[in-house]
């Protein structure tokens, strides 16, 4: 175990393996955030380069994740500090280390709302917040016109995700996508994708997102069957507090609100369809 008194000039900060990020994915499980399994591989893949934990005497202490997306924009997370360690400069100096990562970036993240003004100090305004509604849906069984999704829709799916985001994250679909476990279903109306999501395997509840959809009736008919795929467990959906539809579809499916978080940017993300985010992908990573 680290050493109570140490400071911050006994850190050394790495970059992480995804080795690593086990022990630093069981903090966050400890803290309350209930990250899916194996949602940190899909973001490994994007960004190898992106995950940073500081050792003191050589054991773990401190974590942060920056995972850049092109040229234009990074997302931080899982910035942890050992309850014991904390106050000690640790936290900062890491934090400092990860944002350095993603260089000229926009760089966003979602964080709870009393350290938005700690945040802002870091050059980070205040976009929208988004609440973890909790429960298990009592939607109607939806139609026809939601399945799974097959190789044929990968492409249709790339696009539609890049719409909803400020960046494109190819290399992390392609791992999410077919993570063990995780099941991606598609609405097809009229030969067109019109929205898709993923529900996976979580420390607690199962989590579904990302949640991405034209109308809230497609969104309706995903949830259904994604809650479906769960098996009747407890589900997670985090949804943006903007996007009044998502707001009334999970009070409507019975799903109660657990706690909210700030989304925040350094500065300008490009334009995305915000009213098709009816479930974000996942606070701890973007």
């Amino acid at each position: 175990m680290p050493d109570a008194a140490a400071s911050a000039d006994q850190l050394v900060i790495e970059r992480a393996t995804p080795q690593d990020w086990t022990t630093v994915t069981a903090w966050a499980a400890a803290a309350g955030w209930n990250p899916g399994l194996r949602d940190a591989a899909a973001f490994f893949a994007q960004d190898p380069g992106g995950f940073f934990l500081g050792r003191v005497r050589g054991e773990p202490a401190t974590a942060v994740s920056v995972v850049n997306y092109g040229d234009d924009f990074a997302f931080l997370g899982f910035y942890l500090v050992r309850p014991e360690l904390r106050g000690r400069g640790l936290g900062i100096a890491t934090w400092n280390a990860g944002l350095a990562h993603a260089g000229g970036r926009t760089v966003g993240l979602d964080g709870v709302p009393d350290q938005q003004g700690n945040y802002r100090r870091s050059g980070f305004e205040l976009a929208y917040h988004t609440a973890r509604f909790v429960g298990i849906p009592d939607l109607p069984p939806p139609d026809g016109t939601v399945r799974v999704m097959a190789a044929a829709d990968a492409a249709a799916v790339h696009d539609y995700d890049s719409a909803c985001l400020p960046a494109n994250r190819p290399e992390f679909l392609r791992t999410w996508l077919g993570n063990p476990g995780y099941r991606t279903l598609v609405r097809i109306v009229d030969g067109n994708l019109a929205g898709f999501g993923t529900v996976r395997p979580a420390r607690d509840s199962h989590r579904i997102g990302p949640l991405f959809a034209d109308d809230a009736d497609t969104a309706r008919q995903l949830l259904a069957a994604l809650a479906a795929q769960a098996g009747g467990a407890s589900v997670a959906v985090d949804a943006p507090l903007r996007n009044h539809s998502a707001v009334r579809l999970c009070e409507e499916a019975g799903l109660k609100p657990s706690f909210e978080t700030a989304r925040m940017y350094t500065g300008p993300v490009r334009s995305h369809c915000q009213d098709k985010v009816f479930g974000v992908t996942t606070l701890e990573l973007g």
